[in-house]
């Protein structure tokens, strides 16, 4: 019995060290691609045809007029609508449209407030509601809580020209809002979420699409069914992208970024959001979420450690380091403030907790609502 127990503590001790070695590889190579993804100078398009900019809100925000107002101030020759939606007519985000109305009196900005509920996913609901207000033949949808600077349009315009595209999509970088919960959370992009897709999509290891910008013509909206569709997906990005590609079109990913603020106030909403997020990419690609294993190296050296591994300290300090350098890479390519290291060590331990706990069960909490997601991806009320 016990040469069993030492045969399995070694073996598991092993498999710790090879997963630990390739996750630190990969931290470098990450590091190194990440300092290649340079964001462009502003760009004019060719034809500066109207936008229309779809936002749909939820809740009061911290600094979310300011977010907003960043859409109204872009350096475009063309007119930019901004119509923003809520499904509750006493939801706080209305201040902050209304004061942007009364600041920019020229400015076409719209207001939509409809309670009708016409789906699972509240968001697409909420966006299935404005886009009839759409006055222009390209669209732009945006998450309430994406930052961008007075370019913006005229960027992902350039891009949808120049490439061709059906649509554009950007990736995206961590803000924090304040608060310890929130730098973690926007560690959790920082230092896991943006590396992994920068790698992926240096390699043509996915095909992904981000709720942080979509920009696509009326036409290919309506091409694949419209908002509408999308009621009751969880991974509504996700969803649209490949409904895009499954048409025969193409869905290009500039070289620049946009920013995601982060504001989880407790350790309870940066749990929920993050198991949140962890189901909806299992449920997506079950087999390759399994191996995202590899990209914890620094909880696998503590597991290597604690099984008897040879030189374990070493080993320990290789993960933080390369970990370290990851982070500092993406801070110095997308110039934001340096965090702490111990913030890093906290969010990694945070971080495999939730990989783990991902596996055990289906359910997630989204905007005081509980779902459970469902084989085909699409979420149902829980309870």
């Amino acid at each position: 019995m016990i040469p069993n127990l030492h045969e399995s503590a070694h073996f598991v001790s092993e498999l710790c060290v090879a997963g630990a070695t390739l996750g630190i590889l990969y931290n470098l190579v990450a590091a190194m691609l990440i300092l290649r993804f340079e964001s462009p100078s502003a760009s004019q398009p060719s034809a500066s045809p109207a936008v229309t900019i779809l936002k749909p809100l939820h809740g009061g925000e911290p600094g979310l007029f300011p977010r907003l107002a960043a859409f109204c101030n872009q350096d475009y020759p063309q007119e930019v609508q901004l119509v923003c939606g809520t499904q509750l007519s006493g939801d706080k985000a209305i201040e902050a449209v209304r004061l942007l109305q009364r600041l920019h009196p020229n400015a076409p900005i719209d207001l939509v407030i409809d309670e009708r509920s016409r789906g699972t996913n509240r968001k697409m609901a909420n966006l299935a509601n404005m886009e009839s207000l759409a006055r222009h033949e390209l669209i732009v949808l945006s998450d309430s809580d994406i930052a961008v600077d007075n370019h913006f349009v005229s960027r992902i315009v350039a891009e949808l020209e120049g490439q061709k595209a059906a649509a554009v999509t950007c990736v995206y970088y961590g803000l924090a809002a304040g608060g310890i919960w929130a730098r973690a959370s926007a560690m959790d992009i920082n230092a896991q979420f943006l590396p992994n897709v920068i790698v992926a999509l240096t390699f043509g290891a996915a095909k992904p699409c981000f709720g942080s910008a979509i920009a696509m013509r009326k036409t290919t909206l309506r091409r694949i069914g419209g908002l509408r569709s999308y009621l009751d997906e969880l991974a509504d990005d996700y969803a649209i992208g490949k409904a895009i590609r499954a048409t025969g079109g193409n869905v290009v990913i500039p070289g620049f970024a946009v920013g995601h603020v982060c504001f989880e106030r407790s350790f309870r909403a940066f749990w929920d959001h993050h198991i949140r997020s962890a189901r909806t990419i299992r449920s997506i690609d079950p087999v390759g979420y399994v191996g995202i294993v590899f990209m914890h190296p620094l909880m696998l050296s503590l597991a290597a450690a604690m099984t008897g591994t040879s030189y374990p300290l070493a080993l320990l300090a290789l993960a933080l380091v390369s970990r370290l350098l990851l982070v500092s890479s993406v801070e110095r390519a997308f110039r934001l403030e340096r965090e702490s290291p111990w913030l890093l060590v906290l969010h990694d331990v945070m971080s495999f907790a939730v990989f783990v706990s991902s596996f055990f069960g289906r359910s997630v909490a989204w905007r005081d609502h509980s779902y459970r997601i469902l084989p085909d991806g699409t979420i149902e009320r829980d309870g």
